[in-house]
């Protein structure tokens, strides 16, 4: 080996962050592997760095044996009192081999594969040490190329991969770009990259308002809940420690500067910023804003909420391809079914008309019933017959009558459009059915992924549908 080889060792370990004991252990394997090639693999040998002279010295063990009979592993007597004049048979002894720097050319590219296999372990695990703990953060880098879609960005110690599905959308990098993002994930693995990156992580627009808000940072204001179509909109709830401290405020800060450095970073991303309340119908009043809230019917054990909004406003509540409405559904994790005033007392004027309709029932029962929360056939005949009994004042068999009534009446009204023949006979019928599909209600799917569809269109349907009947 080199003379200078302490020099280089030493320096590969202040350039590169590299444990200068590991080095030394990676080129005592590396020379190891070497010898094995040239002097055969059932040799006992040991390769030891020499930290006086700065070379790498090689021995090998052998059997004391009077008759030799494998060279690799034995060595007569004699000779090996010449080495030893103590030796003895049965004894272990070890001699240095020939001059590691004459291995061979092949033995030396072994060594080589063996050294470079092991820096990049070490500078892996260099690389792990330094950004586990980080994870979360936000770290800035540099463009530094592109992978089939993905972005390699360089953090200056090592790199790191922004996969395609972690890009904002309709962004679009060049070589040598400043970029921020979120550290998602950290990986020991050395088939993976190691470093994960995000954009579009909801917990990016937290730390970006961390860094932004002074009174997030030290405690006072927290984020509750954050909803996000990335580059599209965003809302997130906040909430303040200190009654002085309006929470909102904070984040938006003087002429909303804090808000928009975050809407800046993130592309003009829309963010709403909604005060958090225990209280679900408080709470979705604030995430469905800017559209006003007339009324919530809350379910807590289905967490459904029942929305009712002004007419005009029933388009802003639910936005742009329901846009609004399912943010807010994902911020407070219950499903919303938004409802014009119109909508709404049309179904609750059906609903009573429905429970007066069941025989053995008057309209002092009903309005009883309709005041503690049964509002419909449907819901009378899912309530327990005690409740039932206590509230109407009658026997529970007479309340398992009513029950068997509204059941056998909600029966025969869901079986009754199967008896319809489609096609109508007035063609009149049909469009006022394209009339009623077209009512301004909203519902948010069970799976907040599914688009609904745009109420801005339907209130314009309705309008032209009026105007033609009455031109007819």
């Amino acid at each position: 080996m080199m003379s200078n080889l302490r020099r280089i060792i030493d320096q590969i370990s202040r350039d590169k962050g590299i444990d200068r004991q590991m080095l030394i252990e990676g080129l005592e394997e590396a020379v190891m592997s070497a010898a094995k090639k040239k002097f055969g693999m059932r040799r006992e040998m040991e390769a030891q760095f020499n930290e006086e002279s700065g070379e790498m010295e090689l021995f090998q063990f052998r059997t004391v044996v009077n008759q030799v009979e494998d060279e690799q592993t034995e060595i007569s007597l004699s000779e090996a009192q010449q080495l030893d004049p103590e030796a003895e048979l049965a004894d272990e002894i070890g001699s240095q081999m020939t001059n590691v720097s004459e291995l061979g050319r092949i033995a030396a590219q072994s060594a080589k594969q063996v050294i470079i296999q092991k820096m990049k372990d070490a500078e892996r695990e260099v690389v792990y040490e330094m950004f586990k703990d980080r994870k979360g953060e936000i770290v800035n880098g540099i463009v530094q190329r592109f992978e089939r879609g993905n972005i390699i960005v360089n953090l200056g110690r090592t790199d790191a991969i922004l996969p395609r599905n972690e890009q904002m959308p309709r962004r679009s990098y060049r070589q040598g770009d400043r970029i921020r993002a979120i550290l998602l994930d950290v990986k020991q693995t050395a088939r993976d990259a190691q470093l994960i990156l995000s954009r579009t992580n909801k917990d990016f627009i937290v730390k970006l308002f961390t860094i932004e808000v002074p009174e997030m940072a030290e405690g006072t204001v927290s984020i509750i809940a954050v909803a996000r179509e990335p580059g599209n909109r965003a809302k997130i709830a906040v909430v303040s420690s200190a009654s002085d401290v309006d929470p909102v405020g904070a984040c938006v800060g003087m002429k909303g500067s804090r808000v928009q450095n975050v809407v800046q970073e993130l592309q003009g991303e829309r963010i709403d910023i909604v005060p958090w309340s225990p209280d679900p119908a408080k709470y979705v009043s604030n995430a469905l804003a800017p559209a006003e809230v007339s009324m919530v019917v809350v379910d807590e054990e289905r967490k459904t909420l029942m929305v009712v909004v002004v007419n005009d406003q029933l388009s802003l509540a639910i936005g742009r391809g329901g846009q609004n409405v399912r943010l807010a559904s994902e911020l407070l994790g219950w499903r919303i079914d938004v409802k014009s005033e119109e909508k709404y007392s049309q179904i609750m004027e059906d609903d009573y008309q429905s429970l007066t309709a069941i025989a053995g029932i008057d309209k002092r029962q009903a309005d009883l019933l309709y005041e503690n929360g049964i509002n419909s056939v449907a819901e009378l005949s899912a309530a327990e017959s005690e409740e039932i009994a206590t509230l109407l004042e009658i026997t529970v068999p007479e309340a398992e009558a009513l029950k068997e009534v509204a059941t056998a009446s909600l029966a025969a009204e869901q079986a009754g459009p199967e008896d319809v023949v489609s096609g109508p006979e007035n063609p009149g019928s049909e469009d006022a059915a394209e009339v009623e599909k077209s009512e301004m209600n909203a519902v948010v799917p069970e799976n907040p992924e599914v688009e609904t569809a745009e109420a801005e269109d339907a209130g314009a349907a309705v309008q032209e549908k009026t105007v033609a009947e009455e031109e007819e």
